[in-house]
């Protein structure tokens, strides 16, 4: 029988948020249900995430002995689901996939008597949640949002080179279908991503475009960095270097080479290139910049994310690029996109992507992707620009994610549409 509760007549939802790999800035990655759901639970909100208790993107998993845990974080409640380990993106990580999704499935009728949900929020990176998240509604009349900022399965043949046809694609393929047909509303990270949905089955009424963002909090309360690389960025400023800042994962997608070979060809001793993270590409890179002009390459480890503020405010301008992504057509928004307007520093951008917020904002310079020329020409640019140029690009960014990108903000219209 439908249960029915009465939570929104005092204009309070229970929220259900699903999302396999949810963090907090304490955990890691991923951020985005945490700070929705923070500013949720301030509106007077009760907002539940369900997660799996194992994810790659997290620094620290919990520690879970059965399913259905629950952990209180900010007013957030956390239910954990066991789902096991797994490394890359093999059987294992699949099996993990379908164990979260099934143990929700199943238990669907209890948890829809126990939660109670008015709303329940679909947003794992792959779409087959759409199916515990409609057996969910099913039993307790909530409204159901699905949200996507993954494309599953196109990413998966467009990008990993997987056929049409392979089973795997196949099950995401039909999951994707049900929630374009299934649910109440779609939003989406990526603003070009309607005209997809609507080909593969849903109502262009339903679309919505919520973007990332930053948390002020985080930005008014930084943490300091570690103190030796509190200690090099002093030593560098002290010598007058030029300081560009590259900050996250460490990956060839992220265009790395391309902005230290154009520092080597240039030949500018005022230039330092700090590069703080890890990924797989990371030795390589130093390698690279051991060739020439080794000094003016500094590498440094991962830093907490609340240390972030404090780092991008030493630094003279930040570099974000990335390598062409047949992707990039739905749109993007990158969290570190976000953090690099917020420090109000100049950006060096070499992204292809129909919606350019250093373009439209005027908060640094765009050059084409994968584009040694415009990418050397964009870094002469910057170099000459004044100080009080550079400051005054990077406050347009600033103020850009003040009036448009900060969660509160985000979260409001998302929170529109519980109703």
């Amino acid at each position: 029988m439908m249960t029915v509760n009465n939570t929104r007549e005092a204009g309070k939802m229970n929220v259900i948020l699903l999302n396999h790999y949810a963090g907090n800035p304490e955990m890691g990655m991923e951020f985005r249900p945490y700070y929705l759901a923070r500013e949720w639970v301030k509106m007077g909100h009760h907002v539940r995430i369900v997660a799996g208790d194992f994810s790659h993107l997290r620094m620290i998993n919990p520690k879970v002995e059965r399913d259905f845990s629950d952990e209180t974080k900010d007013g957030i409640t956390y239910t954990w689901i066991k789902t096991g380990q797994y490394n890359g993106n093999g059987v294992k990580r699949a099996f993990s996939m379908f164990r979260f999704v099934g143990k929700l499935w199943v238990n669907a009728r209890v948890l829809a008597d126990k939660w109670k949900p008015d709303v329940i929020i679909a947003s794992s990176t792959y779409p087959l949640d759409t199916y515990a998240a409609q057996r969910i509604k099913k039993y307790s009349g909530a409204k159901y949002i699905h949200e996507v900022h993954d494309m599953w399965p196109i990413t998966l043949i467009e990008i990993g080179n997987m056929k049409k046809m392979h089973p795997f694609v196949i099950i995401m393929q039909r999951a994707e279908n049900s929630f374009c047909r299934n649910s109440d509303l779609v939003v989406s990270l990526l603003c070009n991503a309607k005209s997809y949905f609507i080909k593969h089955g849903m109502s262009p009424n339903k679309f919505r475009n919520i973007m990332n963002g930053v948390s002020l909090e985080e930005w008014k309360n930084p943490e300091p960095l570690p103190e030796q690389i509190e200690k090099t960025i002093k030593e560098l400023k002290e010598d007058n270097k030029f300081l560009i800042c590259f900050f996250g994962s460490i990956t060839k997608s992220y265009a790395i080479s391309y902005l230290i070979k154009a520092i080597q060809n240039m030949q500018d001793s005022r230039i330092a290139l700090i590069v703080v993270g890890e990924g797989e590409q990371k030795e390589e890179l130093m390698e690279l910049a051991r060739r020439k002009m080794k000094d003016n390459f500094i590498f440094f480890p991962k830093i907490p994310k609340r240390s972030i503020p404090t780092l991008l405010k030493e630094m003279d301008c930040l570099y974000i690029a990335a390598l062409h992504n047949a992707m990039f057509r739905f749109g993007i928004g990158m969290n570190k996109l976000f953090d690099s307007m917020m420090s109000g520093k100049p950006i060096l951008y070499a992204v292809d992507a129909p919606n350019n917020f250093i373009e439209e904002y005027h908060c640094g310079i765009s050059v084409k992707a994968e584009n040694k020329e415009e990418l050397t020409a964009g870094l002469i640019k910057m170099l000459s620009l004044t100080e009080e140029e550079r400051s005054q690009m990077g406050e347009r960014g600033r103020r850009a994610v003040l009036e448009h990108f900060t969660y509160d903000k985000l979260a409001a219209q998302f929170a529109e549409l519980f109703d």
